[in-house]
């Protein structure tokens, strides 16, 4: 195989914009199965607290290889990282096609982790080092909306597939794998960024640390992403079975778009971060996602759809706001040769509050239903969103 890590200058605009494409295709792949959820029931039979355990495995994987290779890429190089990332995408969706009881579809998952895990930090590292120097705020925004547009398009894709398609439970992941191998010649096509990178056989895993630096900056971004990726975790493995039950809307298209909704309110979010600037935007950000809860509590308490889909797009624009501005902050205060690691770190912190809140509801649904539990974990999250925004604006207010 040829060695092609051969370090290079930025790499214009299609070199970042080809990196946040295949960001989103892998991405979209950790969301596909959202949808599907309720057609798993049916075919194997499983309660909703078991539905929460499988997404916990995806975030055990995505923490997992956050904290101990979220720093890899600093050292062997982005490419070879994303690479690994994109194969091991690929055998998540073989394994859900493989789905033959719930060990597979929580293996899918876990694979699905591991390679989100890889992504998400070396990915917005690549981005943000392949745009050219007047194009860095632009690759910022490329970077976080193909993260969290990836998101949003799996369910979206898989919902459609599989309520107009036939084979619902196959087409979605094949046409996922036909992505996945146009984001490899992209992604292998690209230059390295990475100075003296050294072969991927050489990466050791090892604890991200904080360079001095940092730690200032990295407690307000850590939190406000935890309360935001709260929210999204309530959408991606709670709205589905509140969707189902308790409203009963059954169309996985219906299902799809109102999880693409919080996703789309995050990329409109991130929208407006030029204008309020990064230290601004995360504790507006917290303000609005305490909205987006809010609308949330009152379509669990009210049983409507409406409200729902409002707290969808409201609140995943206070997570947009939120989390570009954190990454945005992070960067900028990370030295070159630690940016990966210490971006990994921050979403490490982000998966906790995508993971966490959504084990609560799953363990409180078992005992007093669905809608209840989801109505107590969305108002702890307000909660801490709450404070989470007074201490950021206390900060900003001591600071000047």
């Amino acid at each position: 195989m040829t060695d092609r890590r051969t370090t290079r200058p930025a790499a214009g605009r299609a070199g970042y914009l080809g990196a946040a494409g295949a960001f989103a295709v892998a991405m979209a792949g950790t969301t596909l199965p959202t949808p599907l959820y309720g057609l798993y029931q049916e075919e194997i039979g499983f309660s909703e607290l078991m539905v929460t355990v499988v997404f916990a495995i995806y975030a055990v994987g995505v923490i997992g290889v956050l904290l101990l290779g979220g720093n890899v890429s600093d050292s062997v190089g982005r490419r070879p990282v994303l690479l690994c990332g994109l194969v091991l995408s690929a055998a998540s969706a073989v394994a859900f096609l493989a789905e033959g009881g719930l060990p597979l579809l929580s293996l899918g998952r876990l694979l699905s982790g591991l390679s989100a895990g890889l992504f998400t930090g070396t990915a917005t590292a690549y981005v943000l080092e392949l745009a050219p120097p007047g194009e860095r705020s632009r690759a910022g925004f490329a970077a976080t909306a193909a993260n969290m547009g990836g998101l949003g398009c799996g369910p979206l894709l898989s919902g459609v597939l599989a309520r107009y398609a036939p084979g619902p439970l196959v087409l979605p992941f094949v046409v996922h794998l036909g992505l996945l191998a146009v984001s490899f010649a992209v992604t292998w096509f690209l230059p390295e960024t990475v100075a003296d990178a050294r072969r991927l056989r050489t990466a050791r895993p090892r604890l991200p640390s904080l360079p001095p630096e940092v730690r200032g900056v990295f407690v307000p971004a850590g939190v406000a992403a935890f309360a935001g990726f709260s929210l999204l975790g309530a959408f991606t493995a709670v709205s589905p079975a509140f969707l189902a039950r308790v409203l009963h809307v059954h169309d996985t298209a219906v299902v799809g778009l109102i999880v693409f909704t919080a996703f789309l309110g995050s990329t409109l979010g991130q929208l407006l971060v030029p204008r309020l600037g990064t230290a601004r935007a995360i504790p507006l950000g917290c303000l609005v996602l305490i909205a987006g809860l809010a609308l949330m509590a009152a379509s669990l308490a009210s049983t409507t759809l409406p409200p729902l889909v409002l707290s969808a797009l409201i609140g995943g624009a206070g997570q947009g706001m939120g989390l570009r501005g954190a990454v945005g902050e992070v960067a900028v205060a990370a030295p070159a040769e630690h940016r990966g690691g210490v971006l990994s770190a921050l979403f490490v912190v982000a998966y906790l509050g995508i993971s966490i809140p959504v084990l609560g509801v799953g363990l409180l649904a078992e005992l007093i239903g669905l809608a209840d539990a989801g109505l107590v974990v969305a108002v702890c999250m307000a909660l801490l969103a709450a404070a989470s925004g007074a201490y950021l604006l206390r900060r900003a207010g001591a600071t000047t």
